[in-house]
């Protein structure tokens, strides 16, 4: 999540911090959002330091336009090109990732996006409207078993398969096209609830992932991450769903330990394969004064590893 439209940047001094900006440096913020890491990045970079900004949004690629500096270029595309788009720029090497994963305030915020049950509005969800099938399109035609999968898998939804009945015998009656619409079948087939979370959370939560193939594109980035460091460089993952996290965790832990060789193999000490990554620290969560503010940083993990 990254500024504007009553934005608050989660983690922010944080996740600058970790990253440890070296004047000179270049770096990659792959989710701009509304630019508030790529801001502070900027401030701490020297006149020669260079930030190099993705996101797939054509609105936050608007937001970061409006930025004067000629250290920062901004490319429309998703964060899982990272290899070809540092190739495309003729970037080697970066001193320092930062991915911020999920949905941004300002996509939430607004209802045309069809990414909340707050607003009655056409059901989109799409991270880049410019390109793909809307939530409308494909509830129209899934069915109910992959419909079932997806909210049970990304949505780790207990009542999945209820859900999933319920939405396909509504649409038998008429299409479901809108945000009320969707939120109020999956409140009738949903019986209980946690305090204070809407039944609908976690359906809504499981259709955006799986539009925006957003395991699949942290799965593909996460390798390129570490290719694309420098010795020395850092890599700053911020997530806010558990899925996210422990991919994140795994990955980072099995490039810390390196290779895997079986039991009693006689090896060299100096043959042993070494990791690529040296963890930095333990998991970071927002404060209780950062959740107080903005209660959407309750969620946030942030995990630090360091290119050996």
């Amino acid at each position: 999540m990254s500024m504007g439209l009553a934005h608050a940047t989660v983690l922010l001094h944080e996740a600058v911090e970790a990253l440890q900006v070296r004047p000179e440096g270049i770096y990659v913020d792959g989710t701009f959002g509304r630019g508030g890491h790529s801001r502070l990045i900027l401030q701490q970079l020297g006149e020669h330091g260079r930030l190099i900004a993705l996101d797939k949004d054509p609105a936050a690629v608007a937001a970061a336009r409006e930025i004067s500096d000629a250290r920062l270029q901004i490319v429309h595309s998703g964060f899982a090109r990272l290899t070809e788009v540092l190739h495309e720029l003729a970037v080697r090497e970066v001193d320092g990732v930062l991915l911020d994963l999920g949905v941004s305030s300002p996509q939430l915020d607004d209802e045309r996006r069809g990414f909340s049950f707050r607003f009655d509005a056409p059901l989109d969800m799409r991270m880049d409207i410019s390109s793909g099938q809307t939530a409308a399109q494909w509830l129209a035609t899934v069915e109910e078993s992959l419909l079932g999968e997806v909210i049970r898998d990304y949505g780790e939804e207990r009542f999945a398969k209820q859900i999933a009945r319920a939405i396909v015998a509504a649409r038998q009656e008429q299409p479901v096209v809108t945000t009320r619409q969707l939120s109020q079948i999956v409140a009738k087939a949903v019986r209980t609830r946690e305090p204070g979370q809407n039944p609908a959370t976690r359906t809504f939560q499981a259709i955006r992932i799986y539009l925006n193939q957003e395991l699949e594109e942290l799965a593909h980035v996460l390798p390129q991450c570490v290719s694309s460091l420098s010795k020395g460089g850092r890599m700053v993952v911020i997530s806010f769903h558990s899925l996210e996290d422990r991919m994140v965790k795994h990955f980072m832990r099995d490039m810390a330990r390196g290779d895997k060789l079986p039991r009693n193999l006689p090896i060299r000490a100096a043959e042993i394969p070494q990791g690529k990554l040296r963890l930095i620290g333990r998991a970071v969560r927002a404060t209780p004064q950062e959740v107080a503010a903005n209660p959407r940083a309750r969620s946030a993990v942030m995990r630090v590893a360091e290119r050996l």
